[in-house]
């Protein structure tokens, strides 16, 4: 679990901004995340929310290996091998129930596992998790909560989730125990209807530039 730890700490240091994708195309994959690597945003997850999911996972897996692809919405004990075995370099959880805790502290890849709360949080870091997704974020306390937690929790590093855009991430970005932010307002729905690919890097490099203003 300590080396999985680093190994994950390494990913999330490598862009501010994980991207938050729902994919109901797989044959977009490849080049969304072609477009996403190139605006300085390597780490794509990619939800289990549509049944192209598995499939746009493998594909970038396979064919961009610069991107960090994550499996994200993982709710059952059979997903794990089936992101794993799709390609999933680590794996999401928006939330995390003591049995599926259990399932993915066995995971042979790195896993970020969701928590709101406090308790749920020192659950997880006594599992040996270190890195973990606090969803949903704004409407669970926010940067307020995550201030709150740093001094009782000072080994936890999270990745606040869920109603979290531009005008907001350099706050969450800004605090110490805070890895990255996830968000879904570099890929909105309606450019990935259409395919504006050219939308989605001009948000993307946007995004990957905030790490310079925290």
């Amino acid at each position: 679990m300590a080396s999985e730890g680093t190994v994950l700490r390494d990913y999330l240091r490598l862009a501010p901004v994980i991207p938050v994708v729902t994919i109901t195309d797989a044959r977009i994959s490849i080049d969304l995340a072609h477009a996403l690597v190139r605006a300085g945003l390597p780490v794509i997850e990619v939800t289990l929310r549509t049944s192209a999911a598995l499939d746009a996972i493998s594909a970038i897996a396979k064919a961009v290996p610069e991107a960090v692809v994550a499996a994200g919405t993982v709710l059952a004990k059979s997903q794990i091998r089936e992101t794993i075995d799709a390609g999933a370099k680590f794996i999401v959880t928006p939330g995390t129930p003591p049995k599926l805790a259990q399932a993915l502290s066995e995971a042979t890849v790195p896993v970020m596992p969701g928590c709101t709360t406090v308790s749920e949080a020192m659950a997880l870091a006594d599992m040996g998790f270190s890195h973990l997704k606090f969803f949903p974020a704004a409407v669970s306390g926010g940067v307020a909560w995550l201030k709150s937690v740093h001094g009782p929790l000072p080994n936890l590093l999270f990745c606040p989730t869920g109603g979290i855009d531009r005008a907001s991430a350099a706050s969450y970005l800004s605090l110490p125990n805070v890895a990255c932010v996830g968000g879904t307002w570099i890929t909105p729905a309606d450019a990935m209807r259409s395919g504006d690919l050219a939308e989605i890097e001009r948000l993307a490099r946007d995004a990957a530039s905030l790490r310079g203003q925290t």
